[in-house]
């Protein structure tokens, strides 16, 4: 059982609490950072909390942020949730607070705050979340269960993936106690535009396949702009290629405004963190992102994946 003392001490002494999460964001990310300014805003009412970073628009439907200005930085109290390295924390003003506190579920391999809660062994964000106020005596609100157990759903797949522990499906069910419409959560999280049903298909058509069952496919700017999908919205589809049974490990690369590649890593066997790390990424050891200067680093990262695979099978 996680000692969640100091962290409550920590929240109870600020008047003032400001929430970032990371950049482009999934489930998991709002649903932790939204889900706990809710829970805090129902036990302090009397404080201010805020939450920033940039609002994507595919996840408008789970939280919208507040605008939050430079001088409410000041004497703040700043929690980072879902947050694994610095700089991939949406809005850097993170670092003007007076106290800093990361709240994540990632490998550690990014140290910092003044204050870490860092569980591995979590399913997402959100339970740690859910796990601190539960052992908190917190009170919840029903948006605050709506928000956490999104965020519990999308970072296991609906409780597919191996993160998903009895602990999870605990604190879910007690989530679930709360009055929210879990089909439309559930149709809404299932759910995509005909615009990116089109762009699945071209996922399917194109996916390069090599003998080991290592998986690549890469979506240009020109590939993006014909199917009118932001990079951001492409995310929707990361899942794809491990739909299929030959498929053991994938890579999705997704052009950037800039020229260079967005690299989503995923795996059902094969652990790939650590490849993510040598391309200025990280993540989990089945699920990573990683960042490609062009083509031909997109070319290594694949063969990279190849060799991973070829060695898990032999």
């Amino acid at each position: 059982m996680i000692d969640y003392t100091e962290l409550l001490h920590k929240i109870e002494a600020y008047n003032t609490i400001i929430i970032h999460r990371h950049q482009n964001p999934d489930p998991d990310a709002i649903g932790s950072q939204a889900g706990l300014k809710e829970l805090l805003c129902v036990n302090y009412p009397t404080k201010k909390i805020l939450m920033t970073g940039f609002d994507e628009p595919s996840l408008s439907w789970l939280a919208l942020m507040d605008k939050v200005n430079d001088e409410d930085y000041e004497n703040a109290l700043v929690i980072v949730t879902d947050s694994a390295n610095r700089p991939r924390i949406d809005d850097q003003r993170y670092q003007n607070g007076q106290y800093l506190i990361k709240l994540d579920h990632h490998p550690n391999d990014d140290p910092y705050g003044d204050l870490s809660y860092v569980q591995t062994n979590a399913s997402s964000a959100s339970e740690i979340i859910a796990d601190f106020a539960l052992q908190c005596g917190l009170r919840f609100s029903d948006e605050a269960a709506r928000l956490l157990y999104c965020g519990i759903v999308g970072d296991t797949g609906r409780f597919l993936y191996p993160a998903t522990t009895s602990k999870t499906f605990r604190i879910a069910g007690e989530l679930r106690l709360y009055q929210f419409d879990f089909s439309a959560m559930a149709r809404q999280m299932d759910s995509f535009p005909y615009k990116i049903a089109k762009l699945q298909g071209y996922i399917f058509d194109h996916l390069e396949v090599d003998e080991n069952g290592a998986a690549r496919v890469t979506l240009t700017k020109e590939i993006l702009d014909f199917y009118q999908v932001s990079p951001a919205e492409s995310s929707a589809i990361v899942s794809s290629p491990g739909k299929i049974d030959i498929v053991e490990s994938w890579i999705v690369f997704v052009e950037q405004e800039d020229g260079t590649y967005r690299v989503r890593l995923r795996s059902k066997t094969v652990v790939i963190n650590d490849l993510a790390k040598k391309h200025d990424g990280g993540g989990h050891p089945l699920a990573s992102g990683a960042n490609s200067s062009g083509p031909k680093e997109n070319d290594q990262i694949y063969n990279e994946l190849k060799e991973l695979v070829k060695n898990h099978k032999s």
